[in-house]
């Protein structure tokens, strides 16, 4: 007999979504397992039969991890009623889903996978995973600029993560941040009277966006690959202290 699994990570692992939505389908009453209503937490195996919206779901043999150079005016959501949309933009032959989110205006580096344990891991605030952009801005920036964005700026209602900030020209900047609030960067050149212009993200953890072209996607690297697993071990074994 196969070993049995939460319903909820079977549904991420066969690409269907992330776990938290796998749940939400599942209390919407969207799925069944054998033929019954299906309940949250229950386990399942390949030898049960789980439909979701009448169709069949087998796990997926092959976990897809894509590095891609998102273009400007792309909406980051597998919502195919939102247009433009990356996943109908991509139209990638397998199902898959962004880890986190570029904002319509923003460009560069967005990884898409079919592996909903891979996007909880990676987007877990916690762990501190390093995310690092490129930013044009409306007027030259000084040192002022430089330490105010560095040192955490007061936006929605809490104050940003400490951070690395360094200016590459004179209306440039590169940041790294190790947090994902919703328009970030865009809210902390605001909230100091500048505008930015332009915005790409070049790296999320030890993937960079090196060598693609706008539009243009790639699958991971086995190095790559294996870099990003220790990092992710790493990052979840550090005592909480010891990530500030």
């Amino acid at each position: 007999m196969q070993e049995k699994e939460r319903l909820n990570k079977f549904l991420s692992e066969a690409g269907i979504c992330s776990r938290r939505e796998a749940d939400r389908m599942i209390m919407a009453g969207a799925v069944t397992v054998n033929g019954e209503p299906a309940e949250t937490g229950m386990r399942v195996s390949e030898e049960d039969t789980v439909l979701v919206r009448g169709k069949k779901i087998r796990k997926k043999e092959e976990m897809v991890l894509l590095l891609m150079n998102k273009p400007r005016g792309i909406i980051c959501t597998a919502q195919t009623r939102e247009k433009p949309n990356i996943i109908e933009y991509l139209n990638y032959p397998v199902r898959v889903y962004p880890v986190g989110r570029l904002d319509k205006e923003s460009e560069g580096l967005l990884l898409l996978t079919n592996n909903g344990d891979l996007v909880n891991r990676i987007m877990r605030a916690g762990n501190f995973h390093e995310k690092e952009y490129h930013v044009w801005v409306n007027r030259p920036i000084d040192q002022e600029f430089i330490r105010r964005m560095s040192d955490g700026v007061p936006i929605l209602d809490t104050v940003t993560r400490p951070c690395k900030v360094r200016k590459t020209g004179k209306n440039t900047f590169s940041i790294i941040l190790t947090q994902g609030l919703n328009r970030q960067i865009r809210r902390m050149c605001e909230y100091l009277g500048y505008r930015v212009e332009r915005l790409v993200r070049v790296r999320i953890m030890n993937l960079r966006l090196d060598g693609i072209d706008t539009g243009e996607y790639r699958k991971i690297t086995d190095q790559e690959y294996r870099k990003l697993q220790k990092l992710l071990k790493d990052s979840t074994s550090l005592p909480w202290k010891e990530k500030l």
